[in-house]
């Protein structure tokens, strides 16, 4: 780090807020004055459809503190805070969402959770203001995440947090191309702490969340980060086997009893089908896997600059922008 360098950079992907960024920057601002630490705010606009990046440049252009980057189109929230991470310079991050769901005002308490010794202090947002279908689905994802890649996750938790520049430069060592920052965190290993902080409610907008898109990123997250779905496809065949031996043997039992006389065309049927339906899934599963290989070699960037503002350091950038 150089002797200019921030203290904190605080990220923010930015996604159909423009309403809410003046507030986030000015809150932000309070907090971090309260800290006297040199601090840069990088906002990163994830192909915002609203006038989002037009308000960044406006406050960019006013405090060359408040630092912008845009994104050729919309990658998703978590490929947004890898280009944030890659582009910082502090020696702590802060990644919170744009939408003041994530408080400003708990960024005091979680650099002094952090000071204690913690390279990761995560919010635990209390009293969740969230709809009851998003609270639903929010607890729904991160169990099944839990269990399929095999790690505890609390759905009171999510990227909101603070993180030493060690943390950040292991996550940005990470090749993968899809990208989920609190599993790439807690794989780390690195000392981490929770506080509780109030949930603040949605004043603009509404979350780009869809059931739908929950499903895909549950989808990519489990592919990406675990070979357990492959395991329970193994078990399952095992466990089929098994039963079609146990099958075999009772029909041969009786068979040789005189109880049947013909077999029958019905659990002849029944069988085919549970075995092919089986072997189709198992295939499926297998095939998911084949092309989540066939994504990463390709080895694209997982996003791409448009354009920045306030960052003096180019050369490096332009590094960046080229191999991200």
């Amino acid at each position: 780090m150089t002797t200019n360098s921030p203290r904190i950079s605080v990220i923010s992907p930015v996604y159909g807020c423009a309403e809410c960024l003046h507030t986030l920057c000015s809150d932000i601002s309070v907090a971090l004055l309260q800290l006297a630490a040199p601090y840069e705010i990088i906002l990163v606009c994830d192909g915002s459809p609203d006038d989002s990046w037009r308000h960044i440049e406006t406050l960019a252009a006013n405090d060359e503190r408040i630092r912008g980057i845009r994104l050729t189109r919309n990658f998703g929230q978590h490929c947004a805070i890898a280009a944030g991470l890659e582009h910082s310079r502090g020696d702590w991050v802060v990644v919170l969402d744009c939408d003041l769901q994530d408080p400003p005002s708990a960024i005091p308490d979680l650099y002094a959770k952090a000071l204690e010794g913690n390279d990761a202090v995560f919010a635990v947002r209390e009293d969740r203001k969230d709809g009851f279908f998003k609270r639903l689905s929010s607890r729904a994802f991160f169990a099944t995440l839990s269990y399929l890649t095999e790690t505890s996750h609390d759905y009171r938790t999510a990227n909101f947090g603070i993180f030493s520049s060690r943390v950040i430069q292991a996550i940005n060592a990470m090749p993968e191309r899809k990208r989920f920052f609190p599993l790439m965190v807690n794989w780390t290993g690195f000392r981490t702490a929770r506080i509780s902080v109030d949930h603040g409610e949605r004043k603009h907008g509404e979350s780009s969340y869809s059931l739908g898109k929950l499903l895909r990123l549950a989808m990519d997250i489990i592919l990406s980060y675990s070979e357990k779905p492959l395991r329970l496809v193994a078990k399952s065949g095992l466990l089929f086997s098994m039963l079609s031996f146990v099958f075999v043997a009772i029909s041969i039992f009786r068979y040789a009893h005189g109880d049947v006389a013909v077999a029958g065309y019905t659990s002849i049927m029944a069988s085919i089908w549970l075995v092919g339906g089986m072997t189709i899934f198992s295939l499926g599963i297998v095939g998911i896997y084949v092309g989540r290989i066939f994504h990463d070699i390709k080895k694209r960037p997982y996003y791409v600059v448009d354009k920045l503002l306030n960052f003096s350091d180019s050369t490096k950038i332009a590094n960046k922008d080229e191999t991200c």
